[in-house]
């Protein structure tokens, strides 16, 4: 259901960029007047691919940055599940009973992230309050610790590690949320559509040239949905979902 959700709005997203691109093309034939215009191709030949240039490499940086912010979280993600296996199952190692409390807090707060925070950051609210409770609850019960042989030490230095990774990996994934350069690029992308759509007055409505008006618009549309979707990872079109965290999650709530 959500995969023809995802198709329909990106299909509509197509169909508006192309309707953008046709409009702004018949908008300059009737601003132009009528003809001639074979004096004018060389010129209007130009601009045109100037403008292109620079609009397919502004889109392509843009592209690339937001795949890799969208491949740096899915990365960041799977870090952040280890370590908090790694918390939860050096608890045990250290003293199951003492540390079953930081045990607790790690479900709950896998729990949190799951069923809260990760569409509270979609919506642009930050990262979760309960989340950080529960996270800042484990911390000062495995500092509080008294290790009593090297093994304990080595463990508990391990959980502090792991506890910290966890807190950076937080971090990140709220700077992901807020940090898109998409917003700013919109104005750039749909100039651009409306732009070389203009320069193209001079040829002729025969069927052919709307085609291929038609199909460079399409084309741009179907990037520019990407785009879209990618500059917010937790949430539609294009959701990244906690996936290493609910394997996780499915395994520790198993075992409560």
């Amino acid at each position: 259901m959500e995969t023809l959700t995802d198709t329909a709005f990106g299909l509509l997203f197509v169909i508006a960029t192309v309707t953008l691109s046709l409009g702004s093309y018949m908008l300059a034939r009737w601003f132009a007047g009528r003809g001639p215009y074979e004096r004018h191709k060389e010129m209007a030949g130009t601009m045109v691919t100037r403008i292109a240039a620079l609009h397919g490499l502004i889109i392509a940086l843009v592209f690339a940055q937001e795949m890799t912010s969208y491949q740096r979280l899915e990365t960041q993600t799977a870090a952040e599940a280890s370590a908090i296996a790694d918390v939860f199952n050096d608890a045990a190692r250290y003293d199951p009973a003492l540390l079953r409390p930081v045990q607790e807090n790690m479900r709950e707060y896998l729990k949190v992230v799951i069923d809260t925070e990760w569409t509270q950051l979609g919506a642009g609210r930050g990262l979760s309050d309960a989340a950080w409770a529960a996270w800042a609850t484990a911390y000062e019960q495995v500092l509080d610790l008294m290790p009593q042989t090297p093994r304990q030490v080595s463990l508990r230095d391990h959980m502090l590690a792991s506890l910290h990774a966890i807190s950076a990996s937080r971090d990140m994934r709220e700077a992901e949320a807020i940090t898109s350069v998409a917003h700013f690029f919109w104005i750039a992308a749909l100039s651009g559509v409306v732009l070389i759509a203009f320069g193209h007055y001079i040829y002729a409505p025969e069927r052919h040239n709307l085609v291929l008006l038609g199909l460079f618009s399409a084309y741009t549309g179907a990037i520019l949905f990407l785009i879209f979707g990618f500059s917010n990872p937790y949430s539609p079109p294009a959701a990244l979902h906690p996936a290493p965290l609910q394997t996780l999650a499915a395994k520790l709530l198993a075992g409560s």
